[in-house]
């Protein structure tokens, strides 16, 4: 099962980096504007820029090259795992989209690790109250918390979070890398913004194991509610989260690069912002085929834990 698991998701590597690279590739080249004069502008500076260097810019890049040639030399370069060299630094694509990737996986593993913090006693909590009570005062705070935080964009919470801790309270620093208090707002925003949705997966999935017949029955034999939870409930309600957090991957990919740009954390999101402004395609095509390649690679874990915390519905198969 594992091995056509494998296979299944090795095909979706190769279809992801295809369409994510030439999807990329399209689009910048439709944008409208001198693309010459843009790249120009973020070598040398806005004021430093004319028409004569946009040309030279021009002839060194081969910016005149038709489409079809040039997508093909792209397509080429990425068979031979060659992302080519940044229009704007001359370096390396591959080295730079590495180095910022560590500052990327830092901050989602970050976010992801405190919104687990987070939602698990959130929906744990008010699952159990709303089964003793019918209601409850927390779970209706919660679910408008949920419902609130959820319909904000990540970028206002963020801006929310920085006015507090950042500038009024002065407990942070508004924006940058270096330290771990740097590390903390957009940690904290990103946790926010995911916790918000999982805190009610959590809870639908406690309340559908506590009120389950084969629960009920293990509190009839003796155990305690202690016993009862770890031993017949944790690996139960386990599963559904698991899986809700290979769907909130993409809300962190799109996360990502939003709390990067507005933290200035060096990561592949602030890059990628950068990029499109400098229509700088290489480097642009190299961040996104990092996402969708690493969106693949992390549902592929996520399939793996699923089958090792219940394996029973992939052996029906």
């Amino acid at each position: 099962m594992l091995w056509d698991l494998a296979k299944k998701r090795l095909y979706q590597l190769i279809l992801v980096a295809w369409g994510v690279g030439t999807l990329t590739f399209v689009l910048m080249r439709s944008l409208p504007g001198d693309m010459a004069y843009r790249i120009a502008a973020s070598r040398y500076g806005q004021d430093n820029v004319d028409s004569a260097a946009a040309e030279l810019v021009r002839q060194e890049l081969n910016l005149d090259q038709g489409w079809l040639s040039s997508y093909v030399s792209w397509l080429l370069d990425l068979l031979q795992l060659n992302l080519g060299n940044s229009l704007v630094s001359g370096l390396p694509v591959s080295e730079m989209v590495l180095h910022q990737l560590g500052h990327s996986l830092l901050l989602a593993g970050v976010g992801i690790a405190l919104s687990i913090l987070i939602a698990l006693p959130l929906g744990t909590l008010t699952a159990k109250e709303v089964l003793k009570k019918k209601g409850g005062v927390i779970n209706s705070l919660v679910v408008w918390f949920s419902t609130f935080t959820r319909a904000m964009p990540v970028i206002v919470l963020g801006l929310i979070l920085i006015l507090l801790f950042a500038i009024e309270w002065q407990w942070f620093p508004v924006a940058g890398y270096g330290t771990w208090q740097h590390l903390v707002l957009p940690s904290v925003t990103l946790a926010i913004s995911l916790a918000a949705v999982s805190n009610r997966v959590v809870h639908n999935s406690v309340g559908r194991v506590l009120r389950s017949p084969f629960y009920l029955f293990s509190r009839v034999k003796g155990l305690t509610e202690n016993q009862t939870f770890f031993r017949h409930g944790v690996r139960n309600m386990a599963v559904p989260v698991v899986a809700f957090i290979g769907i909130q991957l993409v809300s962190v990919i799109e996360g990502i690069v939003m709390i990067e740009s507005l933290f200035s954390w060096p990561g592949v999101g602030h890059g990628l912002a950068h990029a499109i402004f400098a229509r700088d395609i290489p480097v642009i095509q190299g961040c996104a085929l990092t996402m969708g390649v690493l969106f693949v690679l992390l549902n592929s874990l996520i399939d793996v834990l699923c089958y090792w915390i219940d394996s029973r519905g992939q052996l029906e198969k």
